[in-house]
């Protein structure tokens, strides 16, 4: 989908005359999405035109028998609550919200209106759902990972680069899923004879600071999971990497499209496919509490050669030929 074709079809879900014509006899429903990013951002409207494609696909037109309600909120926590509320007060029928960050708040003003999340975490450790099997609530949808890949990520880094012998771990402490992926790393470093470290994700200062004293010692390396201060510092994250010579594997693919090495994780696209089947689903009658939380059905491993050469670094034969994705 191009940008302004994109920009066409959201702007107008909200404000477009049809939605207040629905075709005789046919029952007009409501769809609200927040997002912890700006409008302008790339990456989300590929996320977000997957969504409307797979719903179009599913029956389901803006204008004839669906209007979309679009918050924008990017990742300002109190930007998020405010739009939170705004969506909650409009009572949608379903809402479409991404990551914990947006569900949370979600969750802390109604329980009534039902919520599907494209990417979560750890939905039962961060209190979004009961549990996968059975949500519960009025919240469901679909895991960003499991944690073995914590796991994964590190032998990865291993591969393409065989001298790093110490690993920052980039973390966000405040929530489940970074705890519990940073101790399947230690207990993988063990066994791979790495020293791995936590770094906390607070503000750009502290990630430059913790970064440079780092780097002075040799063979270090980087592994940067998922979190919204990850996304927030993406760019900065990146830079140092480069600056300070440290490989580095990420949890999305749009880091290294920006710039970093290597990343493997869940296609998000995909997983905002998904999330349309389930916002279809209940638009038809089915709740929340009764759609099982699921793992992601595709990941994809990208690999940037041109941040690889510039390390220093020969990706091995075996990781190309797995590669989704190789960036030249």
């Amino acid at each position: 989908m191009q940008r302004r074709q994109f920009i066409a079809l959201l702007g107008g879900a909200a404000t477009s005359p049809l939605a207040a014509r629905a075709q005789q006899g046919e029952r007009m429903r409501r769809i609200g999405v927040l997002l912890p990013a700006s409008a302008d951002d790339a990456r989300f409207q590929a996320f977000v035109g997957a969504f409307l494609q797979e719903l179009q696909s599913l029956g389901w037109s803006i204008g004839r028998n669906v209007r979309i309600d679009t918050r924008w909120a990017t990742a300002n926590a109190a930007a998020i609550r405010k739009h939170a509320t705004e969506l909650a007060a409009l009572a949608p029928d379903v809402i479409l919200a991404h990551g914990s960050m947006t569900v949370g708040p979600l969750l802390e003003t109604t329980r009534t209106v039902p919520i599907v999340f494209p990417i979560a975490a750890d939905p039962v450790g961060g209190g979004l759902v009961d549990s996968l099997a059975r949500p519960g609530g009025n919240a469901t949808g679909f895991m960003v990972f499991e944690y073995g890949m914590g796991g994964k990520w590190l032998e990865m880094l291993k591969q393409i680069a065989p001298g790093v012998m110490r690993v920052a771990v980039f973390r966000d402490a405040n929530i489940a899923s970074g705890n519990a992926l940073f101790g399947v790393i230690q207990a993988m470093a063990q066994a791979l004879k790495v020293e791995v470290t936590p770094v906390n994700i607070r503000d750009a200062d502290e990630i430059e600071r913790v970064l440079a004293a780092f780097a002075r010692a040799p063979g270090g390396g980087l592994i940067v999971t998922g979190s919204g201060g990850a996304y927030k510092y993406s760019d900065l994250v990146i830079t140092l990497a480069a600056r300070h010579k440290l490989p580095a594997v990420y949890y999305e693919h749009s880091f290294v499209a920006a710039g970093g090495l290597m990343s493997y994780g869940a296609d998000f696209v995909d997983q905002y496919r998904q999330a349309a089947g389930y916002v279809d689903r209940i638009l038809k009658g089915e709740k929340p509490a009764d759609l099982p939380v699921q793992a992601p059905k595709k990941y994809e491993l990208i690999i940037n050669l041109k941040t690889a050469k510039a390390l220093g670094l020969t990706v091995p034969p075996s990781l190309l030929a797995s590669a989704n994705e190789v960036i030249e």
